[in-house]
């Protein structure tokens, strides 16, 4: 990335709270890691990997972990977190690690926001050794934060980057993996809310790109618009269980062998 994309690309992700935004989803980090198979002393790398979800799971397996990620607020929660895996500061699409380096490359619901997938899939697949396995998390495009995620563009400028989702269709991680023996799933992680007001407002102030939009679009007069059809959104897909509203979020899982 360039340093103004990468500033941007930090400032974003450390705007509101994404420690509590990962507890949500935290489950995947273990299912991931379990799927993969990580073995005692098997060299791991984390991409993108926000507060650990993925990397400190590897790190119980026995694996010698390092999780990336290019905002150091992030890091800095993940290394309070746990001790056991070096955590590094740099960018999913130029790695700083020699090639054929690690066992293992992860990532959930990360590597899929750097701006040139193609970038991002090189450097995984460069960082490999030869017969090395890779787990990759992406939330699909027509699954509930896929409409997230349309929801929050519809009431922005087009960006230039490729469309994060991309990397939930099996045809894009097909084509971004062209030499591996891939097998592609779908899998949910149910995200839970008292209602969908709380859900709502937890985004809103929680979450660092909704965070940002807003920074956008209040001075516009255009954020009521967005929280509007946010709420909508979230109707659309909750799931009333109990005294709850369930948000089931599907995701492609990619696990391939270089």
């Amino acid at each position: 990335m360039t340093n103004q994309v990468l500033d941007e690309t930090r400032a974003t992700w450390a705007a509101g709270d994404y420690e509590s935004v990962a507890e949500l989803i935290w489950e995947v980090g273990e299912r991931i890691v379990r799927r993969v198979g990580i073995g005692p002393g098997e060299r791991v790398l984390d991409v993108a990997c926000g507060t650990g979800n993925a990397a400190i799971r590897a790190a119980e397996a026995g694996g010698r972990v390092v999780g990336l990620d290019a905002t150091p607020e992030l890091l800095e929660r993940a290394r309070a977190l746990s001790g056991d895996v070096d955590w590094v500061e740099g960018d999913a699409e130029a790695l700083p690690f020699a090639d054929d380096e690690f066992d293992v490359v992860l990532s959930t619901f990360g590597c899929m926001f750097a701006p040139r997938h193609e970038a991002a899939a090189g450097e995984i697949a460069r960082v490999l050794r030869p017969g090395g396995r890779f787990g990759i998390c992406s939330w699909t495009p027509e699954g509930a934060v896929g409409d997230f995620f349309a929801t929050v563009a519809s009431h922005l400028p087009p960006s230039d980057a490729a469309p994060p989702v991309l990397w939930g269709t099996e045809e894009h991680v097909r084509e971004l993996f062209p030499g591996a023996d891939l097998v592609l799933e779908r899998d949910v992680v149910d995200l839970r809310y008292p209602s969908v007001a709380d859900a709502v407002d937890f985004y809103a102030t929680k979450f660092g790109p909704l965070v940002k939009a807003r920074e956008r679009l209040e001075p516009q007069g255009g954020w009521q618009a967005l929280l509007d059809d946010f709420a909508a959104m979230f109707e659309r897909h909750m799931v009333a269980r109990g005294d709850e509203v369930v948000y089931p979020a599907e995701y492609l899982v990619a696990v391939g062998r270089d």
